[in-house]
């Protein structure tokens, strides 16, 4: 029975010794299998990953893929003009609604530093990031008619008139750039020899020279303001309105018309616009302009002057801001009158007029962002939204059909 039992024991073992090397040969087996497996996916990868790898770097292809993707930028320092300021004061003497220069404006000159990007050498971007004023600006002084009658009286050949302003410069030639014959002083008598839209020829004692008209005034013929030409019709008006209408002439409404559009507008919580009607006209009347066009850049840029801008610095269009620090970029008046004068410059030195135009004061426009007089056109180069055209007519039509 030992025996047998010892034999049996044997058999046993026999059998668990041969499973064992079964299931080790199964095992080694599958695992060579996953190996290959996984030998054979690496291969594929390393294979796929070298052929990305010579397609990633082929230099023709990454020529070819970015030549068209060319970013660069630059910074560049400009001299430009520093627009000067213009200073109104109420004269109850003069009549109603005549402008009388005091002192004629002259710009200064700041250094401007710009960061530009360009792709593919077009230039796609623009931001100012510094200024720096390197010749002060002298402001221009303008007394404005508050008395009870009001002048149209037109000067011609033959008539005397006086020098309103502290100094006026007499010129070889209808040009400020001219030989300077001699200086005028305030209510100087001259006699007018020949009469243009800007200038005057006059003799004073034995000096003959020209003179800028905008000094010059005629103080005899006074009309009362019952008189006045009321201006265009509210019908009239509104035939010119469109998008296609040119920005570089006036709107044709009178002082009491542009009271009237921007007075009692609820939207006009600060009463700012109302207060500062006058000056929408006067910008007209100086600088060639549609004043209401200019209103309604003021009431889109400031929110009807609630902006924080506008609040705190005077500055109705934002005139002055970059988007890197628009609110400590952006100029600072002393009041808004200041800031409509200069937007309606700047607007007709450099947007809505072709480079070499005759305007206000005897400058030429520099044209510098014109792409034409329209609405439209001024959006190009003036606002990167592209709606910003039809924010600001869409005010225009507000405005006149409050007429």
């Amino acid at each position: 029975m030992k025996f047998k039992r010892k034999k049996t024991i044997s058999i046993i073992v026999f059998f668990i010794i041969i499973l064992i090397i079964f299931l080790t040969l199964i095992i080694k087996n599958t695992l060579n299998k996953q190996i290959l497996v996984a030998n054979s996916q690496e291969k594929s990868i390393l294979k796929a990953y070298k052929k990305a790898q010579i397609e990633e770097f082929n230099i023709d292809n990454i020529i070819e893929e970015n030549s068209s993707k060319i970013i660069t930028q630059e910074i560049v320092v400009e001299q430009i003009d520093l627009e000067y300021t213009t200073i109104y004061k109420n004269n109850n003497e003069l009549p109603k609604g005549q402008l009388k220069v005091l002192q004629e404006g002259r710009d200064g000159k700041q250094s401007v530093v710009n960061k530009k990007t360009y792709q593919n050498d077009e230039l796609i971007k623009e931001e100012q990031t510094g200024r720096i004023v390197t010749k002060a600006a002298l402001d221009k002084i303008v007394e404005i008619g508050t008395g009870s009658k009001t002048s149209i009286y037109k000067v011609k050949k033959g008539d005397i008139v006086y020098v309103t302003s502290y100094t006026l410069d007499l010129m070889q030639e209808k040009n400020k750039d001219s030989n300077k014959i001699t200086t005028l002083s305030k209510d100087n008598q001259v006699k007018v020899l020949e009469v243009t839209d800007e200038w005057y020829k006059i003799s004073y004692k034995s000096y003959v020279g020209w003179a800028d008209a905008n000094c010059l005034i005629y103080k005899e013929k006074q009309i009362e303001q019952s008189e006045l030409d009321q201006g265009k019709t509210k019908e009239q008006l509104l035939t010119d309105l469109n998008k296609n209408m040119n920005l570089n002439k006036p709107s044709g409404l009178t002082l009491e018309q542009f009271k009237k559009v921007l007075s009692n507008n609820k939207n006009d919580k600060n009463k700012i616009f109302e207060q500062n009607a006058n000056y929408f006209y006067y910008i007209e009347k100086q600088y060639n302009i549609n004043g209401l066009f200019v209103a309604a850049v003021g009431i889109h840029e400031s929110n009807w002057g609630t902006s924080k801008i506008a609040l705190s610095k005077k500055n109705l269009f934002g005139y002055g801001a970059s988007d890197s620090n628009p609110y400590e970029n952006a100029y600072k008046f002393g009041n808004y009158s200041e800031a409509i004068d200069m937007i309606a410059r700047v607007f007709v030195k450099y947007y809505i007029n072709p480079s070499g135009t005759k305007i206000y004061d005897n400058e030429i426009a520099t044209g510098k962002y014109y792409s034409g007089p329209k609405i439209t056109d001024v959006n190009k180069k003036y606002a990167t939204d592209k709606n910003w055209h039809n924010g600001v007519y869409k005010w225009m039509t507000y405005l006149y059909n409050r007429l």
